[in-house]
């Protein structure tokens, strides 16, 4: 029975994976089993399935290929859930009709847990005049707000918030609203956002040019092209959003630039997709793959990866014919093309393994050979997959071979698609790893840099009791077994450490081999001066990347863990920070703090009185029970029911402030009523408010319209250094920016999904 590499890798695997009945019971007894589940599912629209299952369980085996999330946890559970990561949905009329369609085509897709990226740029301005209604148009980010709010109800598969992105190009009028959205803490929280940047763009900055705003051929507004470029720049090095997208590149190097054009991508921009279009990812462990790790000659053999890749390509492909979508739409897309986004991670470990420093020329020039072998060998499995069951059904031999990466493809593999044809239109891609690198080990996560070299984690017991664990990374975890407590070569660093332009490099060097994109984040320090962050978005211009991301922790983003480059020390918490993780709802003391608000709702004879009793960790009261009382018998079974669920919602402890969120967007069909000044569209409403009055007054939010904050009488982790956010999933401060995606250290949850 394989033996886990660290006790977080099978938490998450129990957690996440691990198949288990409705009941809870476990089906999967052993991770093996979990491997077998997968290994047999995808191989049933093979003609010799039993072998091809044998053969998918062995790179399975030992998390050498690691599929994807979704894939790992629904293959061969019967479940009514998609395997594919993410999808661009079709492109949205500018009508209310078509609008409200689309609407309800995302609400269906994030349901069987898939991530949708939408372009909003087909909607017309606000202001702009509706002939039909004789009115004027509310604009996309209107529209963008009625999305949000749709995905705060739906929750995915695997009891994950859906994930969505939003795209919006640098021309529509509504480019400065759309670009500021999210210096509003409390509105479009389930979105990340990107601007759709243009070549043309582009050099309007470069050259000092004036640029038009427009929408349908009509100009709305001439901007100075540089203001605006300063705009999106200072938005992103102050709120982490909005991210970049170099659309005309995307399409220019696209292998299917012939029969379709992309204007959006998932939610975390690894998967340009056309409307309706559909990845699902998977990742070659190269954490995995090097022979003799730390010793001279170390090297990860070519046949070995070759022969991984392959068999890597052929299950991804079977999960196009056995994967459920959510809609028709994206099945027939997905078979058309066949896309498959297969990618990385532990790439920074293995370069440890192999003594090159991430973000030296070395280890990019080591980074751009590995990718170009993946990217070799998947070419010519797919070809093979061809000869064997088909070309993929739009696939046009001389467009093909003239587009995206094709031009740059060996030319033994242009002469074998040519002879043979290709079965996956776009075959490779880098995704959040996060979780599924957790569960393979802690492995350094896509193409990052190592995160930290370790960290303590806290699980908080049913008794109130911690229990402690380190979380060490893979890589240093081989070199403390292999060589004790010696240091750390210089060559080690991590991702706090690492200069800006040590990041592009390595996400340059990696996209020349990838036809879709890549996720990542380029992490600056706190204390990057404007023009040197501005810097950093045209070096990934000019070097070729398909988009850039950025994180420059503050106080309006919240910082991050961080370790020293030159010591693999373990972080230490103190006992003030530890509000993390319940294993199970805790106890009820005996006797609790509390406070008790009377509510008086206009044009109801009876007051409502709300009480939030607190729990007090280390000297901090944290919510734990809501008891609401009222003398009208109308409210008594809905607030009974409510109170029951917010207290069972409090009791599991972690980032519990989106229930405060979620019950002040609630709105009553009949109206809301104005109290104190200001309009609550509904009783409910009023009862969030009052709960979040509460939170405020005790410390455990930072004010009004505020996610949770830290706790504000703990003491910093790290040796100073301020912490992350709190989870919303396991409450743990360990929130990261990876690969353009808020992900938790400690349980694996991620924004993206």
């Amino acid at each position: 029975m394989t033996r886990f590499a660290a006790p977080i890798a099978e938490q998450i695997w129990d957690m996440k994976y691990r198949f288990k009945s409705s009941h809870g019971a476990p089906v999967d007894v052993t991770v093996e089993d979990t491997w077998r589940r997968i290994a047999t599912d995808l191989s049933k629209v093979e003609q010799t399935p039993e072998i091809w299952a044998e053969n998918f369980y062995a790179a399975l085996e030992d998390f050498k290929f690691l599929p994807a999330g979704r894939i790992t946890a629904g293959a061969g559970t019967a479940r009514k859930v998609t395997l594919f990561n993410c999808f661009v949905m079709g492109t949205i009329p500018d009508d209310m009709a078509g609008i409200f369609d689309m609407l309800r085509e995302a609400a269906l897709t994030m349901q069987q847990g898939g991530g949708i990226g939408y372009d909003f740029s087909t909607i017309r301005p606000c202001g702009a005049f509706v002939k039909g209604v004789a009115a004027d148009a509310s604009g996309p980010l209107s529209f963008m707000d009625v999305w949000d709010a749709m995905c705060r109800t739906i929750m995915s598969a695997g009891s994950r918030r859906g994930a969505m992105m939003a795209t919006l190009r640098c021309d529509h009028p509504d480019i400065e609203a759309f670009i500021s959205a999210k210096s509003d803490a409390a509105r479009l929280r389930m979105f990340n956002v990107s601007v759709l940047i243009s070549d043309a763009f582009m050099t309007a900055v470069q050259n000092g040019d004036s640029w038009d705003l427009q929408f349908d051929g009509k100009v709305y507004q001439t901007v100075d092209a540089c203001e605006l470029w300063d705009k999106i720049m200072r938005s992103t090095y102050e709120y982490a959003e909005p991210g970049v997208i170099f659309i005309d590149r995307i399409n220019q190097n696209n292998n299917l630039r012939y029969c379709e054009t992309i204007a959006a991508t998932n939610p975390c921009g690894e998967q340009p997709l056309p409307p309706y279009g559909a990845c699902l990812l998977g990742s070659i462990n190269l954490s995995r793959l090097v022979t003799t790790p730390f010793e001279a000659g170390a090297e990860i053999d070519s046949a070995t990866l070759a022969d991984l890749v392959a068999t890597a390509v052929r299950m991804m492909d079977n999960v196009v014919d056995t994967s459920k979508f959510p809609l028709e739409a994206q099945a027939q897309e997905a078979r058309n093309k066949r896309r498959i986004g297969l990618g990385v991670t532990g790439l920074a470990d293995a370069l440890l393994m192999v003594g090159l420093r991430y973000g030296s020329d070395a280890g990019a020039a080591q980074t751009e050979a590995w990718l170009h072998a993946i990217a070799r060998a998947a070419y010519l499995a797919s070809v093979d997959l061809a000869k064997e069951k088909g070309a993929f059904p739009l696939f046009d031999v001389d467009p093909y071979l003239d587009s995206g990466t094709m031009q740059l493809m060996d030319e033994d593999v242009r002469d074998a698609i040519r002879r043979d044809g290709i079965r996956n239109a776009l075959l490779t891609s880098i995704a959040p790893t996060g979780t599924i690198s957790l569960y393979a080990g802690n492995v350094s996560s896509g193409i990052e840099p190592v995160f930290a070299y370790s960290y303590r984690r806290k699980v908080l017991q049913k008794d109130g009791s911690r229990t402690e664990e380190e979380v060490v990374d893979y890589a240093v975890q081989m070199w403390r077994d292999k060589f004790g407590d010696t240091a750390l070569p210089d060559y080690f660093v991590n991702a706090q450490t690492l200069a800006p332009a040590d990041h592009v490099k390595m996400q340059a060097a990696a996209q020349k081999w990838i036809d879709s994109s890549i996720s990542k984040t380029i992490n600056c320090p706190e204390d990057i001066d404007f023009e040197t962050f501005k810097d950093v978005y045209l070096q990934a211009y000019t070097l070729g990347c398909k988009g850039c991301t950025t994180y420059r922790p503050n106080a309006v983003t919240g910082s991050v863990l961080s370790v020293s480059e030159t010591s693999d020390a373990t972080p230490e918490a103190d006992q003030g920070a530890d509000v993390i993780y319940m294993s199970e709802p805790l106890d009820r003391p005996q006797t609790l703090e509390g406070n008790t608000y009377k509510l008086k709702w206009p044009n109801s004879e009876h007051a409502i009185y709300v009480t939030v009793n607190d729990l007090v960790i280390n000297g901090a009261r944290r919510p734990f029970e809501v008891f609401i009382n009222s003398k009208n018998m109308e409210h008594f079974a809905w607030t009974v029911g409510l109170t029951r669920m917010i207290s069972a919602v409090f009791r599991r402890g972690g980032d519990v402030s989106f229930v405060v969120e979620e019950l002040k967007a609630v709105f009553d069909p009949r109206g809301g009523a104005w109290v104190q000044g200001k309009y609550i569209p509904s009783i409910l409403a009023a009862i969030g408010g009052v709960i979040e009055q509460h939170m405020v007054a005790t410390g455990f939010l930072a004010g009004e319209g505020m996610a949770l904050k830290a706790d504000p009488k703990a003491q910093a982790v790290n040796f100073g250094a301020p912490q992350g956010a709190a989870c919303p999933s396991c409450g743990a401060y360990e929130m990261q920016m990876k690969e353009g995606c808020m992900t938790c250290g400690s349980c694996g949850h991620s924004k993206c999904g």
